[in-house]
């Protein structure tokens, strides 16, 4: 499975960001997705999850009530909609995948996905 992240960029205290990310090499259906992001300095922390049906979602603390995951199984996509962004979201975001037998079961731990995209780059500016 190939994964590629989009969207990231600069944005102001308070301003909103979409990320992207899109997938191949796998059938989209069987696949878990998930959001992580790593800090300058800091190491990768969980962000978001959704499961292979879109219907069960994960959120790491930080994050509840701002960004909402979610997937497009016929674009074979997955989003991260980002609001009221802090500077305290500035990081690296990662979408990672996994095969999943459970069809509504989203995995917050990093160690649970198997293929990795590239990062975009989110700067939020106070």
């Amino acid at each position: 499975v190939q994964l590629q992240a989009s969207g990231g960029g600069l944005v102001q205290d308070g301003g909103s960001l979409r990320l992207s990310c899109a997938t191949s090499g796998g059938t989209f259906s069987t696949i878990a997705l998930g959001w992580f992001r790593q800090a300058p300095g800091k190491e990768r922390d969980f962000v978001a999850a959704i499961s292979r049906n879109g219907i069960s979602t994960s959120y790491g603390d930080s994050v509840k009530g701002r960004f909402t995951i979610s997937r497009d199984n016929a674009k074979n996509t997955v989003t991260l909609q980002m609001n009221n962004l802090k500077p305290e979201d500035t990081a690296v975001y990662y979408c990672a995948a996994r095969f999943s037998v459970s069809n509504s079961y989203s995995f917050a731990q990093q160690d649970k996905y198997d293929y990795w995209g590239q990062g975009t780059k989110v700067t939020v500016s106070s």
